[in-house]
């Protein structure tokens, strides 16, 4: 049915707990932080410390691999362009960090740094692209603060564009999840590459450190971590079916526990939840009336698919409803957001989609917007 209220242009805004309605706890893991999310709702489905300010190490290059592929989308650079390794950015080879080995002066290809950069972990790559996009690394730390600001990680502070210790640079295991998010969905062009288990430049091939690639085919990303401050890291996405999951770890104690404790939330998680299809994008799903167009309606619709995640068990209990703008005015442009569809279970709002003018609407003349005007001055009357 249709409720009519004003309201703001919407996200999915998931606001449910589902504590009380899952059959068994999570998992107890041996580790600092960690936060298990659902990729369509961004819903957390468990947590510990998920907002507890810590070191994130090398999953800090989820941002800096971020800012790289969102400038490609945006044609601010060419996968081909070159990109030279500075002594600044050079790595001499060291137990202490990881390295894509271009050499002193060399170049490489934007495309081949990102590689670099997810797949072996490259400080040297993370930092030569850092000085490329900013000029010099603490410029680019200031970009990827503020793309954090933009995407919404709210407990998140960078200082170098590696993972590398240092004194203010934080994230949490919440945030670190919102970024995955951010770049499954807005950089899916380059996602395939956080997969791919190997790279060679300059004669060395490395292997990707997620073990997950190699044991798990639902797990396509993203990125570990490490350093004696913050632990053996992980943030993982395994996608079974419809449903994704997201899994962050800060601050497990060995490689092989970061990888169990993986298992074990992704494990509990596809047990518990399940994906359900509340209802496909582009179909009509009302005509309001338009003032002042060329249209007297507009049909409204979603504009991608409507899927929320729940305890298993509970699809038929789904309820659904859409809100629609009051006085809608031409012109409308197609896809414009005028309303919301709401899912609610046992009366409470699990998730929310925009409803959209599946087509635009053009301004009519002058002489049909005064009868418009005429219409409407006494349609309030009444």
């Amino acid at each position: 049915m249709i409720h009519k209220c004003a309201i703001a242009a919407a996200i999915l805004l998931p606001s449910f707990s589902y504590a009380a309605t899952v059959l068994t706890t999570p998992p107890e893991l041996n580790n600092k932080s960690y936060v298990l999310m659902d990729y369509e709702t961004g819903q957390i489905l468990a947590s510990k410390n998920e907002n507890e300010k810590l070191a994130p190490a090398s999953m800090t290059k989820m941002m800096t691999s971020y800012i790289i592929e969102q400038k490609l989308l945006k044609g601010e650079l060419t996968e081909a362009e070159k990109v030279r390794m500075n002594e600044s950015a050079w790595c001499r080879g060291s137990s202490t960090e990881s390295c894509m080995y271009v050499p002193l002066n060399g170049t490489a290809s934007v495309l081949e740094m990102l590689r670099g950069i997810i797949i072996q972990s490259g400080n040297d790559a993370s930092k030569a692209m850092a000085e490329h996009i900013a000029g010099n690394e603490g410029a680019f730390a200031y970009s990827m603060n503020q793309e954090a600001k933009r995407i919404g990680l709210t407990n998140t502070h960078f200082i170098n564009s590696t993972g590398m210790p240092a004194e203010g640079h934080y994230s949490t295991a919440k945030d670190m999840a919102l970024l995955a998010q951010h770049i499954i969905r807005d950089s899916s062009k380059y996602y395939p590459i956080y997969s791919e288990k190997e790279f060679s430049f300059n004669g060395i091939k490395q292997g990707n450190r997620n073990a997950l690639l190699y044991t798990d085919p639902s797990v396509d990303g993203l990125k570990t971590g490490h350093t004696e401050e913050a632990g053996y890291c992980l943030t993982t996405s395994a996608k079974r079916g419809p449903m994704r999951l997201i899994s962050v770890i800060f601050g497990a104690p060995t490689i092989q526990a970061r990888a169990t404790q993986t298992r074990e939330l992704l494990a509990w998680g596809y047990s518990n939840f399940e994906t359900v299809a509340v209802q496909p994008g582009k179909q009509v799903l009302s005509s309001p009336k338009v003032w002042f167009g060329t249209e007297d309606s507009v049909k409204v619709g979603l504009a991608e698919a409507f899927n929320v995640t729940l305890p298993r068990g509970q699809a038929n209990e789904i309820k659904t409803q859409i809100s629609v703008q009051p006085n809608l005015n031409a012109p409308l442009k197609q896809g414009q957001v005028v309303g919301k569809m709401i899912a609610t279970l046992d009366g409470k709002v699990i998730a929310e989609k925009p409803l959209v003018a599946l087509n635009a609407v053009e301004e009519a003349g002058f002489f049909s917007r005064m009868i418009d005007h005429i219409k409407l001055f006494f349609s309030n009357l009444f």
